[in-house]
Formats: structure tokens, sequence, C-alpha cells
């Protein structure tokens, strides 16, 4: 039975959901909604998720949603192959590091993310400059593990990488807008300032169904998203 994806383009906790459906090659039927018509906020979604936010499963008669209980729902109900490690070890450390990465990465990062889509970036000069601070210190901690590893823990993609790509890719794509030119110069190019994180979105822009998980009003928006590799 295929898992019902009640998802928005663009939304990194959406994202995480998708490539780990794909990752884990599970049949899924997807709803695309679009939030510039409210249709997160309407009583077929309401009665889903009381919050109407995105992303949500439903799974025969089960309803999840937040996007890592998703992820942690859909390892232990399909373990193969796993996301969270095969031992619980490798689980500790794998929810350490996304620990680490919501407690100090995503606040900042998505205050920047938000400043430059919603064009709320007037006036917040040093505001943003410290958020930027922040993110660029915990990329430096990313990019010590993933100068190691293939992927940000151990051999074997988990849900850290599911975790922390979107909001990466987000991130580039506010910097590459114009308005953001100087403070993106803080952390771009990535190539150069990052290049092990540069060869790990590369890696998973090759993972199998990667392309189905990518925004797709993005791809009509030639140039707007930056695209590693």
């Amino acid at each position: 039975m295929a898992i019902d994806v009640y998802w928005g383009s663009g939304s990194a906790y959406s994202w995480r959901v998708l490539l780990a459906l794909e990752y884990k090659r599970l049949p899924y039927r997807s709803h695309l909604l679009q939030f510039s018509k409210q249709e997160h906020k309407s009583p077929q979604i309401l009665a889903l998720n009381f919050r109407g936010r995105v992303p949500i499963i439903k799974d025969g008669d089960y309803v999840c949603f937040e996007s890592l209980a998703i992820l942690y729902y859909l390892d232990l109900k399909y373990p193969e192959p796993p996301i969270f490690g095969r031992t619980p070890e490798e689980a500790g450390v794998i929810m350490r590091v996304i620990c680490e990465y919501q407690s100090y990465a995503e606040e900042p990062l998505m205050k920047i993310v938000r400043a430059f889509f919603f064009r709320q970036h007037a006036g917040r000069r040093d505001e943003l400059a410290a958020a930027m601070h922040a993110v660029a210190s915990e990329a430096r901690s990313i990019e010590a593990r993933l100068s190691k590893s293939d992927w940000i823990v151990g051999e074997s993609f988990s849900a850290a990488d599911i975790v922390i790509f979107p909001g990466i890719q987000v991130l580039l794509r506010a910097l590459a807008k114009p308005e953001a030119e100087e403070l993106s110069s803080r952390f771009l190019p990535l190539e150069v300032n990052y290049p092990a994180i540069a060869a790990w979105i590369a890696r998973v822009e090759r993972l199998p169904g990667y392309e189905r998980t990518y925004p797709p009003h993005w791809r009509a928006d030639a140039g707007g998203a930056h695209r590693a590799g």
C-alpha cells in the first residue's frame, strides 16, 4: 500500500521526508500543496494535522507529522535500508548530530533563509551577519566530518544527511539572491570554503530518486537555486 505524503515545494522539512522515502524505495502518493493558496490550511489538512503544517504522511490509518518523527517512524516500520544506523551506538551518534544541527545551526540558518525569501532583510545587517557567523561555525564542524567520510555519520547515508541536506540547500538558494551578495561572501563559494560539503551535496544529488525530491518550483525558476557539482 502506498504512503500518502502531503508536502510543499521548497520546504526543507518536506524535502527530508521525500529523501527518506526515495532512499528506502517506498511507494508513495504525492500530494503537493500550494502554500500561496493556503492549501496547507484547508479543512482536509487540518483534519490530519491541527497545526496546518507539512510534511504529513498517512500510512494506512496511521497519520504522522513533524519531519523527524516521520523519519523515525519510517525507519522502524520499514527498516531496510536503515537511516538511524544498525547499532545503538550508530543511532546515538546520528541523533546527536541531528540534535546539534537543530540546537546550533537550524535557527540562525532559517533566520537567513526567511529574511531573503520573504524580503525581510532590510535594516537587519548586524543580526543576519551574526546568524551567518553561527551557521559558518557549524558548517566547519560538518566540513570536518565530511573530510573524513562520504557521509555525515559513518559510511552510509543516514538521517543526519537527510535532516541537514535540505537546510543547506535552502540556505544556498537564499544566498544566491542578489540582495544577499554581501552576506553570501562570508560563506561562498562553497567549493572553495567548504569543499567537502560541496562534494557531499553532489553525492546526495546522485542518489537514485533524488530528482523526484527536488522542489519543482525551483526548476521553473532558472538560475534561482545553487546546484553544487
